[in-house]
């Protein structure tokens, strides 16, 4: 891209790149959320594929014991079809990995993140009117071609995903912290909640 030089640093334009700051944040809090949480999906769906893998290989090992044994000829075909059921099942995990896609997942989470942050210290830029406009127009530009990139190799995320994420953002405030909360992680001199050290509170 072209280096900006043309728009004037008035407060309109200032006011225009921040709102489309501020919908890309949105977009990217929302799409590293969503990451996460078909990351946990998958995860989940895993160990629940696992459960089954062991379940079934006991059942079947022991339908094949009984049948050695002699024990009857229901106990050897129930071990049989469960044996056919395992079979399926391991055939499903080696065509579909879904540890590997999890960790993909996880993965572009964590590039997303890097972007967020990226994007939120831009909109703290906007405000405190120390850089030029020019300058903050070529940053976005970067995180722009940054965020394609991220995007390029991400695989797909699916709707139960987005609505987990939904309601984690939503719902549970995910992103979303008091000042007592924060306050608890700084030092004394960066709280907020104490007035001896906050001149702006009497």
């Amino acid at each position: 891209m072209e280096p900006h030089s043309q728009t004037d640093d008035t407060p309109q334009s200032r006011s225009i790149l921040e709102g489309q700051l501020r919908e890309s944040y949105g977009r990217v809090v929302y799409s590293h959320k969503t990451h996460e949480k078909c990351a946990d999906i998958l995860l989940s769906k895993l160990a629940r594929i696992r459960f089954w893998q062991i379940l079934l290989s006991a059942l079947t090992t022991a339908g094949f014991i009984a049948g050695v044994l002699g024990t009857g000829k229901i106990a050897a075909a129930l071990g049989m079809c469960v044996a056919t059921a395992l079979l399926a099942l391991n055939a499903y995990t080696k065509n579909y990995d879904l540890g590997s896609l999890a960790q993909k997942h996880k993965q572009a989470a964590n590039d997303l993140w890097a972007v967020r942050e990226a994007y939120l210290s831009l909109l703290v830029d906007v405000r405190m009117r120390e850089k030029p406009l020019e300058m903050l127009q070529t940053h976005r530009d970067e995180l722009v071609k940054q965020l394609h990139t991220v995007y390029s190799g991400a695989p797909s995320t699916n709707y139960p995903a987005y609505k987990r994420a939904q309601e984690a953002l939503q719902k549970h405030e995910d992103m979303t912290f008091s000042d007592a909360e924060i306050d608890a992680f700084l030092p004394g001199e960066l709280k907020r909640g104490d007035s001896k050290n906050n001149p702006t509170k009497s």
